[in-house]
């Protein structure tokens, strides 16, 4: 069965709590679940994982280099750390960037634009949980068709 690393950054672990309800209202837990059963229903094995520590997240984009895919939500780092871009970038598989609120909408200018983005082959934003399922599904649609990153 192929293998999907779907690697969330930064802040991810708190969804659903923030006041304003930017990242929705379900809580990372049951994000967690609903990637799994997804995963399951679309023939992946889902390595799902989060942290707050961008040098944790490099590693873990590093060993991504033996799966069949990544999805990742980067959060802030998306759009700071160049260092993540190139772990990306080292990647031949699919990669697939997702963010649960709309970048291009949001107010702060810096958020219109990702360095994860230039890494990778498609991005998934603005439909909050929801966007987490739409990617596995079409990162099993990009492995079952042979796609690498490029």
């Amino acid at each position: 069965m192929p293998t999907a690393y779907f690697l969330n950054g930064p802040i991810a672990n708190l969804h659903g709590l923030d006041a304003t309800g930017t990242y929705g209202r379900e809580d990372f837990t049951a994000i967690h679940a609903r990637c799994h059963r997804a995963a399951e229903a679309a023939g992946l094995l889902l390595d799902f994982r989060q942290t707050n520590d961008e040098g944790e997240l490099i590693d873990w984009v590093q060993e991504a280099r033996g799966a069949d895919g990544l999805l990742i939500n980067a959060t802030s780092l998306s759009y700071t750390s160049i260092a993540v871009m190139d772990a990306m970038l080292m990647l031949d598989c699919p990669v697939i960037e997702i963010h649960m609120s709309n970048i291009h909408r949001r107010e702060e200018p810096f958020r219109d634009k990702t360095f994860t983005s230039l890494a990778a082959t498609a991005s998934i934003c603005g439909l909050g949980a929801r966007g987490y399922e739409l990617a596995i599904g079409a990162m099993a649609e990009l492995i079952a068709g042979g796609r690498s990153r490029r």
